[in-house]
C-alpha cells in the first residue's frame, strides 16, 4: 500500500471508546490545538521568587493614577497588593487590644500570650507594639523579639500561644510573665479554610440552607472555604471575603495600609450648639441617611449625642444637617464636647456580602448575598447597591439611586458578571440579568434561565463577549440566551471531579490561544490539579493535568498569571504562563512534559492485520531553543498495536524526531523512522519529555500494508 497521512481531527474526545472516537485524539496532555494542528503548550516561569502566605483564589489588576501596576492577592490567610514582584499585606484589621504583661515564657520559643476574651482561630495573625524587653539586664527575650507579627495557636477563649526567635534565658524567665503594661495586640481578620470540609452525617444541612447542621452530629462542623471577592474602584480597591465584610483600600495610603470597613469612611463632623443641632459633613450624604458618631481617644462627644446611638440625616443642605432620632424627634446639643468627632458608623452600608461587584459605565457597588437594612444577618438571595458614584451611601431615597432587590430562583446568589449592557446574576440554580433601568426603579431583574448550576463563584467568565461557565455537572454558555456547552469531554471530567470541593473551581481565559480554561479538583484531589480548556474559536476540548489554585489574564500584562501553592511552608507563588519553554516554576527550569495520544484507527474496521515498518515525521521545532544544555529539540513517535479494541497493547514501535543539530531551515528534522509492529488497531501517539522543546504536528505518514488475518 502506499504511504498514508495520519491526520486526525482536532480536539480530544472521550465521550466514546477508544474505538468508536477513530479518526480522532483520545488522550493528552499540556497540548493545545493551532488551527487542528496538536502543539505543545507554553512555559511558565516565577513572576519574582517573592512568596505570598496562603492558597489565593482571587486575583484582581488594576492601574492607579500613579501608574503603579497592581495586583490585588487574596489568600486563605491574608490578603495583599502585588507590585513590583513584591507582597505588601492590606488585611483589614479584626480588632485591637493593650495588655498588661500577657507573654508567659518557659524554655522553649512557644509563648503563652493572655487576652480575655481575644476571638482568634488557629492560624490567625497578631502584630505585637509597645511590648519592653521581659527579665531587664541581660535578657535575650528583648522589645525587637517581641514586638513583631505572629501566627497563633488557641489554647482556650483567653489564651493562645506563639513562637519567637529565641529560646528564653534564665533571666528572660525569671521576668515572665511581662512585656509592660501597655502591650498592643493588633489582631488582623481570621483567617479562612484552606479547603472545604463538607457537613458529614444523616441529611446534613438545613433545607435549602448554606451553612446549616440540620440532621448532623453534634461533633461535625462545617468549614467553608475562604473566597475572597475584589473589584477596583478607580484606582481604590473595595474587596471583603465570602461570607464577611466589605472594605475599602484607599489607594493614596499607600501600598502597607490595611484596607478598612466601608461603613467606617463617614469622616470627620462638626456641631454647632443649637436647638436643633447643625452638623457639618467632610461627605456628601444623603437625606435620612443613618449614622453613628464617636470621639477621638480622651474627647467627650457633645451633649445630647451619644455613641452607638443611631440617628438620621434631616434636612441635607450640601454638607449640612440636622439630626432626627430614632422617634422622629429634632436632636438639640448644649455642650460642645471635646476632641475630634466622627461619624463611626455608616449603618446602612451592607455589613455581610458573598459577592462584590462594580458597575463601570454607573459606578454603583453591588454587595451580593447580603444583609437587609436594619438587619445583622444575611439574606443570601438579597442585592442591594449604593448611590451612584458615592461608596458611602446605601440609604435609599428620592435624591439617590442606592437600592435593592430580591431574587426568588434558588437558594443563594453565587456570583455576577459584567456585560456589555447588562450584569449577570448566578444563583444555585437559576441566571437573572439585572439591566440598568434608571430613577426610581434603578435596577430591575428578568430570569435567564432556570435549573442550571454553577460549581463556584469563580468559575464563570466572558470570553469574546460569551459569558462560559462550569456547572456540577456539564458546561454552559450565555451570548444573549442560555445553552449548554456541547463538551466532549464531559463525561472524563466530571467522573473524575470532587464535588465537595467545587467552591475551589476557577475559571481564566487565555486570550492569545481562544481558549477559556478551568482549573479543577480531580476525585482524591483536595487542591486543584487539573485543567479544562475550551478553545471557542475552533469549537474544541482538551485537558491536562497542572496544580494551580488561580488564574488572571489581563491586558495590563503580557501573559496569563497563575499561582501555586506548596503545603509544606503554606506559600504561594504568583506563575506566568505562556513564558518560556519549560516547567520553570520555582526558579529552576525542568523539561514540559507533553503528549498526544489518538483513538485506535485499523484497515477495513480491523478485518486484516496491519504491518508498519516506517514513519516519515512531519513536525516542527520552530520555537525550540538548542540552549543551553546543547541538545536538540526532539519528541518521540510511538505507536502501539493491539489484537483488537479490547486485547490491550501487544507490541509497540518508537523513535525519535530530532531537529538537525546544525539546522537553518527550522524544519530539519529525522526523516524517517524504521519500525516493525503488527496489530489489526494502532494506537498513534506524540511525546516530548526534554528541555527547551516546544514542537507542533503536522500530517506525519506512515507506510502500512495488509498482513493477513491472524
Amino acid at each position: 500500500m502506499p504511504l498514508q497521512k495520519v491526520l486526525f481531527k482536532p480536539g480530544v474526545n472521550r465521550e466514546n471508546t477508544r474505538y468508536t472516537t477513530e479518526g480522532g485524539w483520545y488522550d493528552g496532555d499540556k497540548v493545545r490545538f493551532r488551527q487542528g494542528n496538536p502543539e505543545s503548550i507554553g512555559g511558565w516561569v516565577p513572576y519574582s521568587l517573592n512568596t505570598f502566605q496562603g492558597i489565593c483564589r482571587s486575583l484582581n489588576n488594576w492601574v492607579t493614577l500613579d501608574n503603579e501596576n497592581l495586583i490585588g492577592v487574596g489568600t486563605n490567610l491574608k490578603f495583599y497588593i502585588e507590585n513590583g514582584g513584591a507582597y505588601y499585606n492590606i488585611t483589614p484589621v479584626r480588632e485591637s487590644a493593650t495588655l498588661n504583661n500577657p507573654f508567659a515564657l518557659t524554655a522553649s520559643t512557644t509563648v503563652t500570650v493572655t487576652d480575655i476574651n481575644h476571638g482568634c482561630s488557629t492560624g490567625d495573625f497578631v502584630t505585637f507594639s509597645g511590648a519592653v524587653d521581659i527579665g531587664g539586664v541581660g535578657t535575650n527575650v528583648t522589645a525587637a523579639v517581641l514586638n513583631q507579627e505572629f501566627q497563633i495557636t488557641v489554647v482556650d477563649a483567653n489564651t493562645y500561644t506563639i513562637t519567637i526567635s529565641v529560646i528564653p534565658n534564665a533571666t528572660a524567665i525569671a521576668g515572665s510573665p511581662g512585656g509592660g503594661a501597655a502591650v498592643v495586640a493588633t489582631y488582623q481578620l481570621n483567617v479562612g479554610p484552606a479547603f472545604a470540609v463538607p457537613l458529614t452525617g444523616w441529611s446534613a444541612g438545613s433545607w435549602s440552607q448554606t451553612g446549616s447542621t440540620w440532621g448532623n452530629t453534634a461533633s461535625t462542623t462545617q468549614f467553608v472555604l475562604r473566597q475572597w471577592n475584589q473589584q477596583n474602584y478607580g484606582e481604590d480597591l473595595v474587596f471583603g471575603p465570602r461570607g464577611g465584610g466589605l472594605y475599602y483600600w484607599d489607594a493614596t495610603g499607600g501600598l502597607s495600609t490595611p484596607g478598612v470597613l466601608l461603613n467606617s469612611l463617614g469622616g470627620t463632623v462638626t456641631f454647632t450648639t443649637a436647638s436643633p443641632t447643625v452638623v457639618t459633613l467632610t461627605n456628601v450624604l444623603t437625606e435620612g441617611t443613618a449614622v453613628q458618631f464617636s470621639v477621638s481617644s480622651g474627647g467627650t462627644l457633645p451633649t445630647g449625642i451619644s455613641a452607638s446611638t443611631t440617628y438620621y440625616l434631616f434636612n441635607v443642605i450640601g454638607l449640612t444637617a440636622n439630626l432626627l432620632d430614632s422617634a422622629g424627634n429634632l436632636i438639640n446639643v448644649t455642650g460642645a464636647g471635646s476632641g475630634t468627632f466622627s461619624i463611626s458608623l455608616l449603618v446602612d452600608v451592607p455589613t455581610v456580602q458573598n459577592y462584590i461587584l462594580v458597575s463601570d459605565t454607573s459606578r454603583f457597588i453591588f454587595a451580593f448575598g447580603c444583609n437587609d437594612y436594619g438587619a445583622s444577618t444575611a439574606d443570601p438571595m438579597l442585592i442591594r447597591w449604593s448611590d451612584q458614584d458615592n461608596v458611602r451611601e446605601w440609604t435609599p431615597d428620592a435624591t439617590n439611586q442606592a437600592g435593592s432587590i430580591r431574587l426568588s430562583r434558588g437558594s443563594e446568589i453565587v456570583t455576577a458578571l459584567q456585560t456589555r449592557q447588562e450584569i449577570v446574576v448566578f444563583t444555585d440554580s437559576s441566571v437573572y440579568s439585572l439591566q440598568y433601568l434608571g430613577p426610581p426603579v434603578v435596577w430591575g431583574t428578568q430570569i435567564l434561565g432556570d435549573n442550571i448550576s454553577i460549581a463556584s463563584q469563580n468559575a464563570a467568565i466572558i470570553a469574546s463577549g460569551v459569558i462560559y461557565w462550569m456547572g456540577v455537572d456539564k458546561f454552559y454558555a450565555y451570548d444573549g440566551r442560555v445553552q449548554t456547552l456541547n463538551c466532549d469531554v464531559r463525561r472524563y471530567v466530571f467522573n473524575d471531579f470532587n464535588l465537595d470541593q467545587r467552591a475551589q473551581v476557577f475559571a481564566g481565559t487565555n486570550e492569545a490561544f481562544n481558549e477559556v480554561w478551568w482549573l479543577y479538583c480531580s476525585a482524591d484531589a483536595s487542591h486543584p490539579d487539573r485543567y479544562v480548556i475550551y478553545n471557542y474559536l475552533e469549537r474544541i476540548w482538551y485537558y491536562g493535568t497542572l496544580s494551580r489554585s488561580a488564574w488572571l489574564d489581563s491586558g495590563l500584562s503580557a501573559y496569563p498569571y497563575a499561582t501555586t501553592y506548596d503545603s509544606s511552608t503554606q506559600t504561594g507563588r504568583l506563575i506566568v504562563h505562556e513564558n518560556g519553554l519549560n516547567d520553570n516554576a520555582d526558579g529552576t527550569a525542568v523539561a514540559l512534559n507533553a503528549y498526544i495520544s489518538s483513538a485506535e484507527y485499523d484497515i477495513d474496521d480491523g478485518q486484516n492485520f496491519g504491518f508498519v515498518w516506517r514513519v516519515l515525521p512531519d513536525i516542527t521545532f520552530s520555537n525550540s531553543s538548542n540552549s543551553p544544555t546543547g541538545l536538540s529539540p526532539r519528541v518521540t513517535m510511538t505507536l502501539r498495536a493491539l489484537y483488537n479494541s479490547g486485547s490491550g497493547q501487544i507490541g509497540s514501535a518508537n523513535g525519535v524526531v530530532a531537529q538537525g543539530a546544525n539546522y537553518v531551515i527550522t524544519e530539519e528534522f529525522t526523516g524517517q523512522i524504521f519500525t516493525r509492529v503488527r496489530g489489526r488497531q494502532m494506537i498513534f501517539e506524540v511525546s516530548s519529555d526534554q528541555i527547551n522543546t516546544a514542537w507542533q504536528l503536522g500530517a506525519p505518514r506512515i507506510d502500512i500494508k495488509k498482513d493477513g488475518r491472524r
